[in-house]
């Protein structure tokens, strides 16, 4: 059985717990076995580092919630853990319900006056080319797993 990555920032929602069951059984119904960060009991920044990457190298696939946080872009948290997994060739899918461009959501400069890249893609292109793009929540996103791998 595959074993798929959830990462995202529903680690940080009152009901993280929760949302992180559900989302398990999610990637069990399509055939998969879920690995939610906070399936790892330990504490302090080092300890969860270490675990969260374990349980990257430890996934097949991550599936990753790219859905702005604190801002116009995804959990940095998340990103790290996209980037490091495409370091280990792992195969990434990012969900966000909003697929429009960063320039089309944002305009061609931010709003301290930096410019906003124009390459048609919904996050930075070090997260949108590596990945697959899928406009949705959760579950949309492991149904779309599940028909490509």
């Amino acid at each position: 059985m595959k074993k798929i990555y959830l990462a995202g920032f529903d680690v940080f929602a009152d009901d993280a717990l929760e949302r992180g069951k559900k989302m398990k059984e999610i990637c069990a119904r399509y055939g998969f076995e879920g690995l939610y960060p906070l399936d790892n009991e330990c504490s302090g920044a080092e300890d969860i580092f270490r675990a969260n990457t374990e349980l990257i190298r430890k996934c097949d696939i991550i599936a990753a919630n790219v859905n702005p946080f604190r801002g116009h872009e995804p959990d940095s948290g998340t990103a790290f853990e996209i980037g490091y997994a495409c370091a280990l060739g792992k195969i990434i899918y990012c969900y966000a319900a909003d697929m429009s461009t960063l320039r089309e959501r944002l305009g061609a400069f931010d709003n301290e006056g930096y410019a906003v890249e124009d390459f048609g893609l919904p996050c930075n292109l070090m997260i949108s080319v590596p990945a697959k793009m899928v406009k949705g929540n959760f579950e949309d996103c492991i149904k779309i797993i599940a028909k490509q791998c």
